[in-house]
């Protein structure tokens, strides 16, 4: 029995080991096959190691030329930054030019404007000096002429004027046989109204001559015409004998048309007198022997300061311009 058992035992261990011969080359042949595969992968990882080591390499480069790249970026960034802010400051430089160009232009328009009417206001500031300058020379040989008349006046006419309670009108050279005799009126005007305060020696007529005086406003007229009445009287000797109170009453209430020469002074220092003056009397001017003075104005007697003077003393333009009126003809 025992010996059945070991045969069966050594059965199976030879049937154990034919498997195991079997085995074992396979065994063998998949340990080298894996081995090849373990050798072969191996190999594949060492290239693969050298391959990775290789990409890491050129990945530093990379990055270092990357690195190199971003910072030259940066740099070029800056510098177009810097450029953009140089152009965009540029831009509003030339904004600001361009309307500051504008505004000068505006400037230049309105100063040339400007200079165009300060040239015509200095051309008619021109023609008005040169007229002016003109008026002057013609005034100044009018003035001579007028200096000529007045030396005439005072030479052959004896005619003076007097202020004070009135106007007081002197004349000279009316006696052959007495030129020295000095003959005179004094004439008063007074709220439009001319009155007649004293004649020395009196004459006849006279309130008419004063009611045609505040009629007409002939100033010259009724001067020239007792003028002449004072030579009629002096030639006939016909003096009327008129006492004070007659004299006295001789104002005529007649309102004068226009306000003419302020006779009443409003002084009652003594009378002063006076040469004769070109001021403009009732806007009339004396004619004289054309011989002598060349039909010229003689305007009024005395200096520019003999008279207190009314509105009617002034002349209606300026002080060199007379107004041209009829002319008072003087008898000698």
């Amino acid at each position: 029995m025992q010996s059945r058992g070991d045969e069966s035992v050594m059965v199976k261990m030879a049937e154990m080991r034919l498997i195991c011969d079997r085995e074992i080359p396979i065994q063998q042949q998949r340990i080298d096959s894996a081995l090849l595969s373990f050798h072969n992968s191996l190999l594949s990882s060492k290239s693969k190691a050298q391959e990775t080591l290789q990409l890491q390499e050129k990945l530093g480069k990379l990055k270092a030329e990357l690195r190199e790249a971003e910072d030259g970026l940066m740099k070029i960034l800056a510098v177009k930054t810097r450029k953009e802010a140089k152009r965009m400051a540029m831009m509003d430089s030339i904004s600001a030019a361009k309307a500051r160009l504008e505004e000068l232009k505006g400037v230049v328009e309105d100063q040339r404007a400007r200079k165009d009417e300060y040239a015509a206001i200095i051309s008619r500031q021109s023609d008005a000096l040169a007229a002016l300058e003109e008026m002057h020379n013609r005034n100044s040989e009018r003035r001579d002429e007028i200096e000529e008349a007045i030396s005439w006046y005072n030479r052959v006419l004896g005619f003076q004027i007097e202020c004070g309670h009135g106007v007081k009108f002197i004349f000279t050279n009316i006696d052959l046989k007495n030129p020295n005799q000095k003959y005179s009126f004094t004439v008063r005007h007074e709220n439009d109204v001319y009155s007649l305060l004293d004649c020395d020696p009196p004459l006849n007529d006279t309130n008419e001559l004063i009611n045609e005086l505040n009629r007409n406003n002939g100033l010259f007229k009724f001067v020239r015409t007792m003028r002449e009445k004072f030579q009629e009287a002096a030639t006939c000797g016909n003096f009327p004998q008129v006492s004070s109170h007659e004299q006295d009453t001789s104002t005529i209430s007649l309102s004068a048309p226009v306000s003419s020469v302020s006779t009443d002074s409003r002084s009652e220092s003594p009378p002063k007198t006076k040469e004769l003056q070109p001021v403009d009397l009732n806007r009339y001017s004396m004619k004289v022997n054309p011989t002598i003075v060349g039909r010229k104005e003689i305007l009024s007697p005395g200096s520019t300061s003999s008279l207190r003077r009314s509105p009617r003393f002034r002349s209606p333009g300026s002080t060199s311009s007379t107004r041209r009126s009829p002319r008072l003809k003087v008898k000698k």
